[in-house]
């Protein structure tokens, strides 16, 4: 009997187990995951763009300093305003990187999702420009950078080779040509697209402009490269108008904050940011009614528990006054008060009157209601905004200077009108506030025409206004390097991190010399001058 009962017991033991093996996976596979034969990719493209477009903090702390759109008296803006080390130094040289790269995985994974699958033909390609748009930001800062085995980490690659820049270039046009030329609008469209909301022609139009912002990086190293493919991109069909600007708003009240992109975000940034001497005072040369639309006087005294800094402040043309780069706020030879041409009292409260530390209320910063939110009100909370990328004035631009250098380009005058007005127009998009009549538009248009003997000058110091008040600032360091349009004076201060010199790149991450040792070892190598912020890029001689 003893016997009999073990024996049925290790019956019913052995059919329970056979029970659960035979529906282990079952059991224990969660039927709400996801995978990739039930994902769709078109989500992926959202995402990207999202992280593409918050370069906010970079941008505000270096690119826009080193290139004088904007001026910080405040230490934790001295990393970019006088290239010293300040706060959180090694965070901020690694953002573009990081940032980038964190795009970059996304597309790539769009890519893998869509490879051969006719009904994601045309997100297929435009993972692909998405990764150009991507990765020319990343190595223009940095030089030799990951890019053909960029995001292989599903294939085994986790330490890819940091591939020379001019072989990324020569990549990323090929990619360009082959991807645009393959949209095609009678297939499928992107249904998560923040740019177009999945307008092909729109997006064959901004891979034929992102060529063109590409191909003219080259100018000084391989200008028939250069014109090869200018000329091909003009013929594929550019940007059109300003609605074909690639732009990328959040919503705050959906939980897309403004936090981290291209506009200005805490009160700390607006307190402490100004426009720079050498932009204004350029744009008051020519009457540039820009002025009024991107720039006011604050109302208060510019110190941090004044609550007049967060309402608008005095937008006339006529009193604003731009901040030189390189002052402080400590009281000694380079404290604010003692630049040349110092205010003294605010020209939007004459009551106020030198109040240092803090006399930073006497400078003109960028319009709270025009970069800070896209509502009608200036809200601390609502960081709502728009962040631009890259612009039909800019390709126009950049078509100006292709036909100023006798390529097939059509009219460089017609091209630079074009841009002018579509520049002016274009600030509208950042908010209501900051329009500009048609008539300004049309007379400033028509009091400054292209002159063949100054055109590259010209071209390029719009080129510096345009991309400083669209706070395309990676944009418009890069266009410096390339052009040295406009001449910009170094900042002298003690403790820098150049030789006295603005900085040409960024050193790459700390993390690198860990991550990735031996790759990074050799892309240092390939630097003259080593892993810092003087050494130039391929293209930047």
């Amino acid at each position: 009997m003893k016997k009999r009962l073990i024996y049925s017991g290790f019956c019913l033991a052995a059919a329970l187990v056979s029970g659960c093996t035979k529906d282990f996976t079952k059991i224990n596979t969660n039927p709400n995951a996801t995978s990739a034969t039930v994902f769709n990719p078109n989500f992926l493209l959202a995402q990207a763009q999202i992280q593409y477009s918050q370069t906010g903090y970079d941008q505000l702390l270096y690119q826009s300093m080193w290139s004088q759109s904007l001026a910080s008296t405040y230490d934790y803006y001295g990393n970019g305003d006088k290239y010293i080390y300040k706060g959180s130094f090694n965070d901020y040289k690694a953002r573009v990187y990081n940032s980038g790269y964190g795009a970059e995985t996304l597309v790539q994974e769009m890519k893998n999702l869509t490879d051969g699958k006719a009904e994601y033909a045309n997100l297929n390609k435009i993972a692909t420009i998405m990764k150009v748009f991507i990765m020319q930001r990343v190595t223009d800062a940095y030089g030799d950078v990951p890019y053909s085995e960029a995001g292989m980490a599903k294939q085994g690659i986790f330490t890819p080779k940091f591939d020379k820049q001019q072989d990324i270039y020569n990549a990323m046009l090929t990619d360009l040509d082959g991807a645009t030329s393959g949209l095609d609008a009678a297939k499928d469209k992107p249904s998560s697209d923040l740019f177009y909301s999945g307008s092909i022609a729109q997006w064959k139009r901004l891979g034929y402009s992102l060529m063109v912002r590409v191909a003219m990086r080259l100018t000084k190293v391989d200008a028939a490269t250069a014109q090869k493919y200018v000329e091909k991109a003009y013929a594929g069909g550019t940007m059109t108008s300003i609605a074909d600007n690639a732009k990328v708003k959040t919503d705050n009240a959906n939980g897309n904050s403004n936090s981290t992109i291209n506009a200005l975000t805490v009160p700390d940034d607006f307190r402490e940011v100004r426009w720079s001497k050498t932009l204004i005072d350029y744009m008051q040369t020519t009457a540039d009614p820009r002025i009024s639309a991107i720039a006011e006087i604050s109302s208060g005294t510019g110190k941090a528990a004044n609550s007049n800094e967060t309402v608008a402040g005095n937008n006339a043309a006529a009193v604003q006054h731009g901040m030189p780069n390189g002052y402080d706020l400590n009281g000694g030879a380079t404290d604010i008060s003692k630049a040349p041409g110092y205010p003294g009292t605010s020209p939007a409260d004459p009551s106020v009157k030198d109040d240092a530390p803090a006399p930073d209320g006497k400078y003109s910063r960028p319009r709270l209601q025009v970069y800070y939110t896209s509502t009608s009100s200036i809200n601390p909370v609502d960081k709502s905004g728009i962040n631009m990328l890259l612009t039909y004035g800019e390709t126009e631009l950049l078509l100006a200077e292709a036909a100023t250098r006798g390529w097939n380009t059509g009219s460089a005058a017609t091209h630079y009108a074009n841009a002018l007005a579509a520049d002016m127009s274009s600030l509208a998009q950042f908010n209501s506030a900051a329009a500009i009549s048609t008539s300004d538009i049309a007379t400033y248009v028509a009091a400054h025409p292209l002159v063949s003997a100054t055109a590259l000058q010209q071209i390029n110091m719009e080129y510096y206004v345009e991309t400083s008040s669209t706070f395309i600032h990676n944009e418009t360091w890069a266009n410096w390097r390339r052009t040295g349009i406009p001449v910009l004076t170094p900042v002298k201060y003690v403790g820098q991190f150049t030789d006295g010199s603005i900085p040409r790149r960024i050193a790459y991450p700390l993390s690198l010399i860990t991550t990735n040792a031996a790759n990074y070892k050799t892309a240092v190598a390939n630097l003259s001058g080593g892993d810092t912020f003087t050494a130039r890029v391929w293209w930047d001689k």
